[in-house]
């Protein structure tokens, strides 16, 4: 198959899923039809060029699936009567299906968790596998995680009723997108650092997102935070796809367009003042935006900025974050002590390791800091990061 059809049926699926959603109800036979059209395009556009209608031939075929999977079970469960009795068009489609169906997915009969999981899965793009790690949890865990929002969704009286863009949903549907955009950003697998299709579509639908809730101050923070970030991407990596931390990067590199939207973003969101989550983060990362050089990074007020996210909601990468932050003010040790307060929650991830090494360093613990940077480089599943994290060993190895 080739790119340009992969990144085509990578685009469409969740539109054509959300439009199978919308018509019939019913998730996972969606779900699975969705799938079947997609393996039978992979198949027949490669070999015969793409149809005039991408999407509507997706549809048709993902329509006829369901069809079929529903007349196989109409003995046993009377379930075309129940599916097929609904009078909406197949291209009742909002102005962009993809957001639509996010909407749909943080359904309020779900737990805020098990919603955020299974858009995540179903409909972002990322494994369970990747989830898992935004999370903090083993796979396992995740995997039955989105099972159960699956069947509450099943066994709710109202599956997809409803799309509308109250709190609760935008919460749930912000977290998706930061998710999905971290991942995009810095891969948690894979030989790559960044996944640009990830990052790219979240910023895509955070822009959707904005032009339906203009006023929505977390909304048009966590746009400006992706854009602050994303600026740096250029500047990110070397020759090689070697990864560059950013203490080390070429700032004449960054999109001082991006920050310059960025910026703008944030402070228009100031009037209500600085109480959300995704504009306090937005502005850390404006504070390293403007900061021309490493040193001039004004690493008190980031510090000041992570306690307050931290006493708004407690997290244990907020407080490594934190622990970074207070190593910059008031030296490694005291840095390293917050960080030793997180062992447990964060034992499953690398950057638990790769942080002490860091601070470590910073201490001129050379042994100690070798010794962290090679147990985060073991449990890492990202071959930059791990390449990077073996390279500073080595270094401090060889004095």
């Amino acid at each position: 198959m080739t790119p340009r059809i992969e990144d085509l049926l990578r685009e469409l699926s969740p539109q054509v899923l959300a439009v199978l959603v919308r018509r019939f109800g019913d998730f996972d036979l969606a779900e699975d039809s969705v799938q079947d059209a997609l393996l039978a395009a992979a198949g027949q556009w490669d070999r015969d060029g793409l149809p005039n209608n991408p999407r509507g031939w997706l549809i048709q075929v993902a329509q006829r699936r369901m069809a079929d999977a529903v007349r196989a079970e109409v003995a046993r469960r009377r379930r075309e009567t129940t599916v097929f009795v609904r009078d909406v068009p197949v291209e009742a489609a909002g102005s962009d299906d993809t957001l639509d169906m996010y909407f749909l997915c943080c359904h309020p009969d779900l737990p805020p968790a098990g919603a955020v999981a299974l858009t995540l899965r179903a409909v972002g793009g990322m494994s369970t596998a990747e989830i898992a790690a935004a999370f903090l949890v083993p796979e396992s865990t995740m995997g039955q995680r989105i099972s159960r929002a699956k069947k509450r969704l099943a066994e709710s009286e109202r599956p997809f009723a409803d799309g509308a863009h109250d709190g609760t949903r935008v919460s749930a549907v912000l977290q998706v997108l930061y998710v999905i955009f971290t991942e995009g950003h810095t891969g948690t697998s894979g030989a790559g650092l960044r996944r640009g299709d990830l990052s790219a579509e979240a910023i895509r639908l955070t822009r959707a997102l904005r032009a339906l809730l203009p006023e929505n101050t977390e909304v048009t923070g966590l746009l400006a935070l992706m854009l602050l970030t994303d600026a740096r991407r250029a500047a990110r990596t070397g020759p090689h796809g070697e990864l560059i931390p950013l203490t080390e990067q070429d700032r004449s590199r960054w999109d001082r367009a991006q920050i310059t939207e960025g910026l703008r973003l944030l402070t228009a969101t100031m009037p209500a003042g600085l109480t959300g989550l995704y504009q306090m983060q937005a502005a850390i990362a404006a504070l390293h935006a403007q900061a021309r050089h490493p040193d001039d990074t004004d690493w008190a007020r980031i510090l000041q900025l992570y306690r307050m996210i931290e006493r708004l909601t407690p997290n244990p990468m907020i407080t490594l974050n934190r622990a970074v932050a207070t190593a910059m003010v008031h030296g490694p040790a005291a840095g390293l002590a917050i960080a030793d307060s997180v062992a447990e929650p964060l034992s499953r991830s690398h950057r638990l390791a790769a942080v002490r090494g860091h601070l470590h360093e910073m201490a001129g613990e050379r042994a100690a800091a070798v010794r962290e940077y090679q147990r985060a480089a073991r449990q890492t599943a990202s071959v930059p990061e791990r390449d990077y994290l073996l390279l500073r060993a080595a270094r401090l190895r060889a004095g």
